[in-house]
């Protein structure tokens, strides 16, 4: 059951290459905005996406492409989300059969994402001008240039890679993702493309991405707000050799334990790339009555606006806490709830049994002045865990977003 992590990105897996470029969408022109993910033969497909009223023109499009299980390639562009405008769709589907005519496959075998400004037309030239150059510059060495590519307001990349044994062979599992800030996932993530050479046939693919999103990126949130254009994607070369998952054995148990692993990792630093973030807040919930409880108190917890302030000036504003718990859609017994805070600086008991106990302000700054802080919970109401992500809100939350159009 031994899964390792290793570096690498979406390339990592057998059969994949990629490339980023700048093709002329951002005015930035040293930052790359248009990336592609290509696999050597068809693979099995599935995704994700947010669920959002208002949903991008690329994933209607991309929705019916996978409506068989299968895809051969990724076309995304940042700078511009392609959604609220009359000819999204339009501009979607000739995105893909740019890249399909480049690559020659057919364009119903092409997942399209897009992400950046909404409302905004996206100028399809210079994807047609440069989707050529894009697709010669396909290579195993073109993970770190695809997901520069991709990235918007996020300072840093985030890529993951995981290696286990399948049936004897060995398998890996590669992913990318963007996101900094409107991440608020529900079903889905940001944008996060992954690969693997595992040979799993779709349906239980997809199964395998559900459950893996609803403990990682479902576990996310930086400023509650559901993005239009989240899409969680996966690619399965089967190129491992491995035998071919089609039932919930042993082997899909691994491979879902390995997806999950490579989502925690990425939902991780999205959280802490959080638009402005100083910290990378954790909440972890135990003793609650059912999986659903826990899930939405640490989701609630990370989410609170006041907890996030608290967190940014490191004040151990344990009614904070509390306050979030209580205003959560599920039962909670507030009075036997426990909170302590904790970092590599040590932890400290904030509250016991729903009040607050003596504890010292210094040793709770100290411990709370740490770029990674874990909040913890016990209900104590069963034996039902989770684990959600956030950051702290600062004042460059502001600034980043004031004038994000303009």
């Amino acid at each position: 059951m031994e899964i390792q992590e290793i570096p690498g990105g979406v390339t990592a897996p057998k059969g994949f290459t990629a490339a980023g470029v700048h093709c002329g969408i951002r005015k930035n022109k040293s930052k790359k905005d248009l990336a592609l993910v290509f696999a050597e033969k068809p693979c099995d497909a599935a995704a994700v996406y947010t669920q959002n009223k208002v949903k991008g023109a690329p994933i209607l499009v991309t929705k019916r492409h996978l409506a068989d299980g299968k895809a051969r390639a990724i076309i995304c562009n940042s700078g511009n989300a392609n959604t609220c405008n009359a000819d999204g769709e339009e501009k979607a589907r000739e995105m893909c059969r740019l890249a399909a005519d480049a690559l020659h496959i057919a364009p119903e075998d092409v997942v399209v994402a897009s992400t950046g400004v909404i409302g905004q037309v996206l100028p399809i030239e210079p994807i047609r001008d440069h989707v050529g150059t894009l697709a010669a510059h396909l290579s195993v060495d073109g993970a770190d240039a695809a997901e520069e590519a991709i990235m918007t307001t996020d300072t840093r990349p985030k890529q993951a890679v995981v290696e286990c044994k399948l049936g004897g062979k060995t398998c890996r599992i590669g992913g990318m993702a963007k996101g900094s800030g409107m991440i608020h996932p529900n079903m889905a993530t940001m944008l996060s493309f992954v690969t693997t050479d595992a040979d799993i046939d779709a349906a239980m693919l997809q199964k395998a991405l559900r459950a893996a999103a609803d403990k990682s990126f479902n576990m996310v949130t930086v400023d509650g707000d559901t993005s239009t254009n989240d899409t969680l994607a996966i690619l399965a070369s089967g190129l491992a050799g491995n035998a071919r998952i089609t039932e919930e054995d042993a082997d899909y148990l691994l491979f879902e334990q390995a997806l999950e692993n490579v989502l925690i990792r990425l939902a991780r630093m999205v959280a802490g790339d959080g638009e402005g973030a100083t910290k990378l807040l954790t909440c972890v919930v135990e003793g609650a009555a059912d999986e659903h409880t826990a899930r939405v108190v640490a989701k609630e917890v990370v989410g609170s606006s006041l907890v996030k302030a608290a967190m940014f000036g490191s004040d151990a504003n344990w009614g904070r806490v509390l306050c979030a718990i209580g205003y959560a859609p599920v039962d909670v017994d507030v009075k036997k709830v426990d909170v302590s805070f904790s970092s590599v600086a040590g932890k400290v008991d904030v509250c016991r049994r729903g009040a607050g106990i003596d504890f010292s302000e210094d040793d709770a700054s100290s411990v709370l002045m740490r770029n990674e802080v874990v909040i913890h919970i016990a209900l104590h109401m069963g034996e039902a865990t989770a684990t959600a992500w956030g950051c702290d809100l600062t004042y460059d939350y502001v600034k980043i977003n004031g004038d994000y159009r303009t």
